[in-house]
């Protein structure tokens, strides 16, 4: 009686085991919120930290030494092309212009003189009235005059151009900075001479950073892989500048160039992007960081972020397989993309990776695969 009575509840409890097990609904099992990979084009970003330049920065300098006698701009300002800047003292350079005109003065007189003894033994030499020598002696005269005349023209209009030195004016439109002279200052001495101030244009600006050597491999072999299409793609925007207060501005810009060498004592290599600045809130001496694209995988998978797990360096996954049970994978990543992750090996498209509730999962058990849609957060 006994035997009969344990074996009826072996037999009741394996039924229910059984049922427990492999008849449990659907209904029942835990409902786990679950990514479903797909491919993506991805575009690979790297950032750096670059430098802002003004589109042109153009340092004013006095080409002639002197004292500064004045000050024609507002620190700071906006200014026109050909806008006045500075004046050094130019008594000298007048004294000197002054001096040149009457040599230009006494060379004409002396050409004036040789043109007439010409114009008389000319004549007089053809009727054999004077010798031949008499006649060329006329002509080298005349000859060395024209050359005194032409000698002395030259040396005045060094002298003025020496002169015109005295006043300076901006060779651009922009926005000057700090004078860096003031009135009663001595300026314009070699080798070193002064730089007064400089003179900006920024509605674009320049955007200079380093890569390494590893990293200008990667540039290159991707542009090598768009070769067909390269002016479009250099053409599009490829830069995005995030600056100091996290902001990412308005305004993509574009490659300019990449410099021919490595600089061997750095391993690095500069490159430069512009920026439009309309606005002109970008200025140079700025410090920005440069978000620029490396490479664009054709058939990318990404998941996000929080679906990983990292230990001691080793990143894994849950994935739930075709029969809803949970199996963990490990897999290799990439570069981060916004909230996202690029996993470069243990993942193929369509798998469905456990999303939130990554504690309440273990493998080999059942759950209910929930899909959610979820999209990269905007870079």
């Amino acid at each position: 009686m006994r035997k009969i009575t344990i074996s009826l509840i072996i037999c009741t409890s394996l039924l229910q085991f059984s049922c427990g097990d492999g008849g449990q609904s659907e209904a029942n099992l835990p409902e786990i919120p679950v990514y479903e990979t797909k491919p993506e084009k991805v575009a690979i970003y790297q950032e750096f930290v670059g430098q802002i330049y003004g589109y042109k920065d153009i340092a004013i300098r006095a080409r002639v030494e002197g004292f500064l006698e004045g000050i024609y701009f507002k620190e700071g300002s906006r200014l026109v092309k050909g806008a006045k800047l500075y004046t050094v003292e130019s008594q000298p350079f007048e004294a000197d212009v002054a001096a040149k005109m009457s040599r230009v003065a006494e060379a004409r007189t002396m050409l004036a003189k040789a043109q007439s003894d010409l114009n008389r033994i000319r004549p007089l030499a053809e009727q054999n009235a004077v010798s031949q020598s008499d006649l060329d002696g006329a002509v080298a005269q005349y000859e060395a005059s024209v050359a005194s005349v032409e000698a002395a023209e030259a040396n005045l209009r060094a002298a003025r151009i020496q002169l015109s030195y005295t006043q300076i004016y901006s060779p651009i439109s922009g926005i000057i900075g700090r004078t860096k002279a003031k009135v009663g200052d001595f300026v314009g001495r070699e080798p070193n001479p002064v730089i007064l101030n400089v003179v900006s244009r920024i509605d674009t600006v320049l955007v200079q950073f380093f890569i390494t050597e590893a990293q200008y491999l990667v540039v290159a072999r991707y542009l090598q892989t768009v070769e067909d299409s390269i002016k479009h793609e250099r053409d599009k925007a490829q830069f995005k500048l995030i600056l100091v207060d996290g902001s990412i501005y308005e305004h993509p810009g574009k490659l300019d160039f990449i410099d021919r060498e490595v600089d061997p004592t750095t391993g690095a290599m500069l490159v430069q992007a512009s920026f439009p600045n309309p606005d002109e809130i970008l200025r140079p001496g700025q410090f920005a960081k440069i978000r620029a694209r490396m490479a664009v995988l054709e058939h990318g998978i990404m998941i996000p972020q929080r679906c990983i797990k990292e230990l001691q360096g080793r990143f894994s996954v849950f994935i739930i397989n075709e029969e809803n049970k949970v199996e963990m994978r490990a897999v290799k990543v990439g570069p981060k993309i916004s909230n996202f992750w690029v996993i470069k090996e243990g993942l193929m498209t369509g798998e469905k990776v456990v999303y939130e509730g990554i504690q309440k999962v273990k493998e080999g058990g059942m759950v209910n695969p929930i899909i959610q849609d979820i999209k990269p957060t905007d870079q």
